[in-house]
């Protein structure tokens, strides 16, 4: 069988990070440690975001770290879809705003025709 894509996250890989460049992940732990911390935001509420955020980035271990964090923090099944649907909506807003862009060199190019009315 083909090695997967993404390989499966493992104390050895971990290990092997921190070996690599252990000041710097140790920054970043204590970093990460500060910015989920219960603080103006409740916790439950940051695991939340970072659902959103990770389906947005499209990163499977923070989608699979963040779902699982989110649970143990209190969010429902349902809580945590609707995050998900908000990071879905933002994603194609994104889109959809920027297609100003695209109008915008379509007039400069004197390309862009409204369709008779």
């Amino acid at each position: 069988m083909a090695d997967p894509l993404y390989p499966q996250q493992t104390k050895a890989l971990a290990e092997q990070r921190r070996v690599l460049a252990p000041e710097i992940n140790a920054a970043f732990r204590n970093f990460s440690d500060a910015v989920f911390a219960e603080s103006a935001l409740s916790t439950k509420t940051k695991q939340l975001i970072a659902v959103a955020v990770a389906h947005v980035t499209q990163c499977p271990y923070c989608i699979q770290g963040h779902t699982k964090a989110a649970r143990r923090a209190g969010a429902t099944a349902e809580e945590i879809m609707e995050a998900i649907w908000v990071a879905a909506e933002m994603r194609a807003g994104g889109a959809f705003a920027h297609s100003a862009l695209a109008l915008t060199a379509l007039d400069a190019a004197g390309a862009h025709r409204h369709p008779p009315a």
